[in-house]
């Protein structure tokens, strides 16, 4: 989500960002107040007040979202979890926790914490529509649709499916009950499903009785919590799996190391395609000066390979992630999906003890697997 998205500032100390889906929900939604809502219920009013009312209206509605987020993040953040970002994208708004909560009172804490502010919200913004309504009624208008939504998200997510945050105080209950976060997180995982497939089954039912545009869009809010609900599990399982790794057990020690001067010819027939690594060090003199990958030759045109050397086609040590020894394999993992990349070289006080890839950690699970190793 982070390589789709764009920083639009920052917040408590914590990134904002926009996901490029939400500029289509965003117009869609602006276009359905001032083009639908607002026309049907104020017809006196002129097009430039539905416009204008609708443009400022969804603005304050995704403000609404992203403070029942930011609830979420401020609550989990003052319980020692670190916060990556919040990013609002086509169904809302998603904090990035990077870690799981280490209590099941922290996973009720932090789930509650964001339905409670929508409910405040649809409060305030109630009570400011009726001392308002006879003094200027297009503050009025927006504040009474604003309550309502802000109630409606309070309830919508209190809804028992994982990973709504209803479905997170179902786990938090769960894994209070039996200590077992494991079986907590996959039979809340199963509500998310079932939930999932009752909004499935509610707009193939609305389609069937014409009403395209709010059956299709339920079934799509339906798919979405399936896949999200399954993530979830697979991703707890897989940490799970990974829980007191390190990279150390598993990394690349054996790093073929380049000499600056090689010509990405030479490296492709000589290396790449002889030996079928993807990843190479580039040292001069001992000293890491960068990391070639397949990736990085790619960007090079075919007839300039013969003419380009891999220190020109490198990534810059400066540029270059890292990662110690020590880490935990999940951290690794997590690192590598945020920053996009398949690869990570293993330092230590400026040493270069080997390399991480993805392949490293799926062929550990694999094995794990094979042997039955729980």
């Amino acid at each position: 989500m982070v390589k789709s998205s764009i920083k639009i500032g920052t917040l408590f100390g914590i990134p904002l960002r926009v996901h490029i889906s939400w500029f289509l929900i965003f117009i869609l939604i602006t276009w359905s107040l001032a083009g639908v809502y607002f026309p049907q219920r104020y017809p006196h009013w002129s097009s430039g007040q539905w416009w204008a009312v609708g443009l400022v209206t969804s603005l304050l509605f995704f403000g609404s979202v992203l403070v029942h987020e930011l609830a979420h993040s401020l609550v989990a953040r003052s319980r020692g979890l670190p916060i990556q970002d919040i990013t609002l994208f086509i169904f809302g708004g998603a904090s990035q926790i990077t870690e799981e909560p280490r209590s099941a009172g922290t996973e009720f804490l932090m789930a509650i914490a964001g339905p409670l502010i929508s409910l405040v919200l649809g409060a305030l913004f109630g009570a400011l529509a009726l001392v308002i309504r006879h003094v200027n009624e297009p503050v009025a208008a927006l504040s009474i649709y604003l309550s309502g939504i802000n109630l409606m998200l309070a309830v919508f997510n209190l809804l028992p499916g994982f990973p709504l945050d209803g479905g997170r105080v179902l786990r938090a209950a769960l894994w209070a009950i039996r200590r077992d976060f494991q079986w907590a997180t996959r039979w809340a995982s199963l509500a998310g499903q079932g939930l999932a497939y009752l909004f499935i089954i509610l707009g193939i039912w609305q389609v069937f009785r014409g009403n395209w545009t709010n059956g299709l869009w339920t079934a799509f809010i339906g798919w979405f919590l399936d896949n999200a609900a399954q993530t979830s599990y697979r991703q707890v399982a897989l940490q799970s799996l990974l829980a007191g790794h390190t990279v150390r057990e598993i990394m690349t020690r054996e790093c073929y190391p380049l000499a600056p001067d090689l010509t990405l010819e030479r490296l492709v027939h000589e290396h790449i395609l002889a030996t079928g690594r993807r990843c190479y060090p580039v040292i001069s003199e001992g000293q890491v000066q960068g990391l070639l990958t397949i990736h990085s030759v790619k960007q090079v045109p075919r007839q300039q390979w013969a003419t380009t050397t891999v220190q020109q086609a490198m990534i810059p040590f400066s540029e270059l992630k890292t990662i110690g020894p020590d880490e935990g394999l999940w951290s690794a993992l997590q690192q590598m999906t945020t920053e996009g990349v398949n690869q990570l070289p293993v330092m230590e006080k400026g040493n270069l003890l080997g390399m991480l890839a993805r392949d490293n950690v799926l062929t550990f699970l694999r094995t794990k697997a094979e042997l039955g190793i729980p």
